[in-house]
C-alpha cells in the first residue's frame, strides 16, 4: 500500500527532481500538503457557506481559491519547475487569506491566521530569494490596506458567528504547521548528518592529501637521487668494459679458449648490465623531469642500419628473419637519434625475443602531413603475442606480461615503459595491437622535426594525429596508465 502511495505521488515528480535525494524530498512534501492541505480546508469553505446568509461572490471566491490548490501537483508535473509551482501556492495562500480576511471578519477572521503559514511557507520554499517574498507579501498587504481605506470591512457575516470557524481555521492551522514543523526539523537533521559526513570526508581528503604529497616528494627525491647517480655507476661499469676489451685484445692467438670466452662473457654481462644502467637512469631523470632532447640533424637510413646491426644477432640467434620495409624516400630528420635508436632498439629487441623461428619486420615511412612530416614505424612479429586481458598490463614500469614470461624470457619491464616516455618527450605517441599465439604490432610515429625540447613528458596532449596509427594505436582511456613492459 506504501509502495502504491508513493508511486502516484512520484508521478507529479519531474524527473529532473530525482537526481538529488533532498529535491526529492522537498518535491515530495509539497505534493502531499497540497493533497491534503485543501482537504483540511474544506471544513472552513462549507462553514462559511453555510453561515453566509446570501453566498456570493465573495464566498465562491474563496472556495475556488481553496480548490485551486489541488491544481498546484500538476503545475509542477507539466512545467517540471518546483519554484514556479512553490510561487503559485504562496501567492494564492496569501490572496485567499487577505480576501477571506477583508470580507469575513476583518482582524477577527478565521482566515487570518493562514496569512501567517503562507509567509513561512515562502521563506521556507526560497530562503535564498527572501527579498522576493518580502515584496511580494508588501504587495498584497499593501492591496488590502488600500481596499479597507477606501471601503472598510464590509459585514457579510457578523463576527460572533464567525467564533466556531474561527476555532476550526486555527486547528487545520496549527495541524498544517505542525506538520511542517516535523518535516522540517526531519530535513534539518539530514541536513546536519551530511554536514557530518562532509566534515569526516574533509579531514580525511587532507589527511589523503598530505600522504600524497609526501610520496611525491619522496618519488622524486628517488627520481632525482638516481638521476645524479649517472657518473658513479657508469664510470666502473665502463672500466669493466673497457678492461674486458684490453684484456681480450692482449691474449694471444690460439691460447686459452676458456679464459678467452671467460673475458668475452665478463664484457657482455658488463654492457647488459651498463644498458640496464641506462635505462633506469633515463627513466629516473624522466620523472625528475631533469632529461633533456639533444636535438641534432642526421640521415634516418644510416640510423636505421645501425639499429639493424645491432638487433640483428639477437634475431639470428633465434632463427628470425628480419626485414625492413622502406615504404617512404627517409631522407634526413631533426630530433633526438639517441632517443629515436633507444626505442627503436627496445622495440626491435622485444621482437626478436619473442619470437621463434619466425619473422620480424621493421616498416617506416615519412608521412607528411599539413601538420608537418612524421615518422611512422611498425614493428610486426609473429611471436607469442598478448591477450586482451594482458595488453592493460603493458607500458607500465617494471611490469611485464606475467609472472611465466619473466621467468621464461627475462627482462627488467623497463623498454616499454621508457619507450612510450621518450616518444611522449618527443612529442609523439606509441600504441599496440596483438593477438595471442599469433604475433604483435607495435607502433609509434613522432614529428620528423622538433623544434626545442618539450619537458611536460607526462602530458597526453602531445600525441600525433589519429591518421598515423590508424590499428595500432591504445585507446585514449588506455595511454595514461600504459607505460610499456620491456619483454
Amino acid at each position: 500500500m506504501r509502495h502504491t502511495f508513493e508511486h502516484i505521488v512520484d508521478w507529479f515528480i519531474p524527473q529532473s527532481a530525482h537526481l538529488e535525494r533532498s529535491d526529492l524530498s522537498v518535491t515530495r512534501n509539497f505534493v502531499l500538503t497540497h493533497v491534503f492541505g485543501p482537504l483540511m480546508s474544506q471544513s472552513m469553505c462549507v462553514f462559511l457557506y453555510r453561515t453566509d446568509p446570501d453566498p456570493g461572490f465573495p464566498c465562491y471566491t474563496v472556495i475556488a481559491c481553496v480548490c485551486l490548490f489541488w491544481t498546484l501537483p500538476f503545475v509542477l508535473k507539466y512545467t517540471q519547475s518546483i519554484k514556479l509551482a512553490a510561487f503559485l501556492s504562496v501567492e494564492m495562500l496569501a490572496f485567499t487569506a487577505l480576501f477571506g480576511t477583508y470580507h469575513y471578519g476583518g482582524a477577527s477572521s478565521p482566515c487570518l491566521p493562514w496569512l501567517i503559514i503562507a509567509l513561512l511557507l515562502g521563506f521556507f520554499y526560497f530562503s535564498e530569494q527572501q527579498m522576493l517574498i518580502v515584496g511580494l507579501f508588501a504587495l498584497n498587504v499593501t492591496v488590502f490596506f488600500v481596499a479597507y481605506l477606501s471601503t472598510g470591512f464590509p459585514q457579510i457575516v457578523p463576527v460572533a458567528d464567525l467564533a466556531i470557524v474561527s476555532w476550526i481555521s486555527i486547528v487545520s492551522a496549527t495541524l498544517y504547521m505542525s506538520w511542517m514543523a516535523i518535516y522540517y526539523s526531519h530535513v534539518m537533521s539530514m541536513r546536519s548528518q551530511i554536514e557530518k559526513e562532509t566534515e569526516r570526508y574533509l579531514a580525511a581528503n587532507e589527511q589523503l592529501q598530505i600522504v600524497k604529497e609526501l610520496a611525491d616528494a619522496a618519488n622524486r627525491a628517488k627520481s632525482v637521487f638516481l638521476a645524479k647517480m649517472s657518473h658513479e655507476l657508469r664510470t666502473p661499469l665502463n672500466a669493466v668494459i673497457g678492461y674486458s676489451e684490453l684484456i681480450l685484445e692482449n691474449i694471444p692467438p690460439g691460447s686459452d679458449a676458456t679464459k678467452q670466452k671467460d673475458v668475452r662473457s665478463i664484457n657482455a654481462a658488463g654492457r647488459h648490465l651498463l644498458s640496464l644502467v641506462v635505462d633506469v637512469l633515463d627513466l629516473s631523470k624522466i620523472e625528475a623531469e631533469t632529461i633533456e632532447l639533444n636535438v641534432e640533424t642526421f640521415d634516418l637510413g644510416h640510423l636505421l642500419e645501425q639499429v639493424v646491426a645491432t638487433v640483428k644477432p639477437l634475431a639470428d640467434a633465434n632463427g628470425n628473419a628480419l626485414t625492413v620495409q622502406q615504404l617512404t624516400p627517409f631522407g634526413t630528420m631533426h630530433t633526438d637519434q639517441t632517443k629515436l635508436r633507444q626505442i627503436l632498439v627496445n622495440l626491435l629487441s622485444n621482437a626478436s625475443k619473442f619470437t621463434r623461428n619466425g619473422s620480424v619486420t621493421l616498416s617506416v615511412r615519412m608521412d607528411r602531413k599539413p601538420t608537418g612530416t612524421w615518422l611512422d614505424v611498425r614493428v610486426r612479429d609473429t611471436g607469442i603475442g598478448i591477450s586482451q586481458t594482458d595488453i592493460g598490463r603493458l607500458f607500465q614500469n617494471f611490469r611485464q606480461v606475467s609472472a611465466a614470461t619473466a621467468q621464461q624470457y627475462g627482462g627488467t619491464g623497463l623498454g616499454l615503459a621508457l619507450s612510450q616516455k621518450l616518444c611522449t618527450l618527443m612529442g609523439g605517441s606509441i600504441g599496440v595491437t596483438s593477438e595471442l599465439e599469433k604475433g604483435s604490432v607495435f607502433s609509434f610515429c613522432i614529428p620528423a622535426e622538433v623544434a626545442e625540447p618539450q619537458p611536460d613528458v607526462a602530458s597526453d596532449h602531445a600525441l600525433a594525429p589519429a591518421a598515423l596509427l590508424p590499428t595500432a594505436r591504445l585507446p585514449s582511456a588506455l595511454v595514461p596508465a600504459a607505460l610499456g613492459v620491456q619483454f
